[in-house]
């Protein structure tokens, strides 16, 4: 286990892997470690946990690199940049970046963000979801999320067509056996951040 704090060494071929966004994924490493967090890897990126509880992510599209705080809708967001991907997510927000000097700028910014986050974890707050009237989540996921709160951040960081497809799916079942050996089915799928058909 990885001190607080400390760079994981497990997770240093990642960072040195990296083709985009190298620069700003080593500065968002620093300024996240700094605030006393655990580094480790999760969902194939690197995620950040204070006493197991995720607090935020680093990860990169093609356009922007970004630090996803888990429970970002509970911030208070005084300087208004957080930013929620899709209207279906309820939990997570996102911070965007599209260069290292944005990122160097923000340090203070960012810390008292993460530092917000971590009081949030440890005054054991919780996001109230609103249920999504669209398809309605089976009782076996919901059982499942409640045993693998990872599964519960993975599915909600699917965009929400794969969300959709994978509820689809489940429910179609008449059994409640059947939907437990579906969901069993595609569990690493969900976690891996991959849709039913990837």
């Amino acid at each position: 286990m990885t001190a607080k704090g400390e760079k994981n060494s497990k997770i240093d071929p990642y960072f040195r892997k990296l083709k985009k966004w190298k620069e700003e994924f080593e500065l968002l490493r620093e300024i996240v470690l700094d605030c006393g967090v655990t580094e480790e890897f999760k969902w194939m990126h690197p995620c950040y946990t204070f006493d197991d509880k995720n607090i935020v992510l680093i990860h990169g599209f093609k356009d922007y690199c970004a630090l996803l705080f888990h429970k970002g809708a509970l911030l208070k967001d005084p300087h208004g940049i957080l930013i929620q991907q899709t209207e279906n997510v309820q939990a997570a927000r996102q911070i965007r970046f599209t260069n290292a000097q944005a990122i160097d700028e923000m340090q203070l910014i960012l810390k008292s963000y993460i530092d917000e986050a971590i009081a949030v974890e440890k005054a054991g707050l919780q996001v109230e979801y609103k249920k999504n009237t669209e398809y309605s989540i089976p009782e076996e996921l919901e059982n499942k999320f409640v045993e693998v709160p990872d599964l519960k951040t993975a599915f909600e960081a699917l965009t929400p067509g794969r969300q959709r497809a994978y509820l689809l799916y489940f429910s179609s079942a008449k059994q409640s056996k059947t939907r437990e050996s579906r969901i069993e089915k595609y569990f690493v799928h969900i976690l891996n951040g991959k849709g039913i058909d990837d």
